[in-house]
């Protein structure tokens, strides 16, 4: 039932984007726009994300009218931002800078066996402290402080496969890498984060 409403949902703000309404232009861009940053900063640095995001809107104006519905709105939105920020390196002639090393961060590497399971397994404690912390917004703080240390393809994947729930073939697709490109991404992040947890939850300190 809910992914019914979901769709029933979409398909009023497409057709209200479709007919020029102001409101659900405003409604799409609050909607949309930190999964679209997150795609263009995979490419660019984050004022030409910027840029690159609030032209992408102004072609949708036009562009929505064209809209088949073959994919969902985000997905597509998603699609248009990685055009124009690849657009925007080709122009200036620059490359993305992305790692695929299967090569460890150095302070991750002792924690890890040479066929990249956990040597030291993390002490993860689910209990009622943790909760609370959660409750309070000190993990959640924590999170985000240090998602936003993440380097810029590890964490465009991250929050475009796990916060904006694309599936990992759209990912590839987006991002313009191979699906084994994309699961590096994704554990490499996975396994900050994962620490960051664990040492949170031991500490309580960030």
């Amino acid at each position: 039932m809910e992914t019914a409403a979901h769709h029933t949902d979409e398909d009023l703000l497409i057709q209200g984007l479709k007919s020029g309404k102001d409101t659900d232009f405003q409604r799409a861009v609050r909607l949309y726009t930190p999964g679209m940053m997150a795609v263009a900063r995979f490419y660019l640095d984050n004022a030409s994300a910027e840029e690159a995001v609030q032209d992408c809107w102004v072609t949708v104006i036009d562009a929505i009218q064209k809209f088949e519905g073959r994919s969902g709105l985000k997905t597509w939105l998603h699609r248009i931002v990685a055009n124009r920020a690849k657009n925007h390196l080709r122009k200036h002639k620059r490359e993305v800078s992305a790692d695929f090393s299967e090569t460890l961060d150095p302070e991750l590497a002792d924690r890890f066996a040479p066929n990249g399971r956990w040597a030291t397994p993390p002490s993860l404690k689910f209990n009622d402290s943790a909760e609370a912390l959660m409750e309070n917004g000190a993990l959640s703080d924590c999170l985000d402080q240090h998602l936003s240390h993440l380097p810029e393809a590890q964490r465009s994947a991250l929050m475009l496969y796990e916060a904006h729930q694309h599936k990992s073939d759209d990912v590839c697709n987006i991002l313009d890498v191979s699906a084994s490109n994309l699961r590096v991404l994704l554990h490499r992040a996975r396994q900050k984060i994962f620490l960051m947890v664990e040492t949170f939850q031991e500490t309580g300190e960030c």
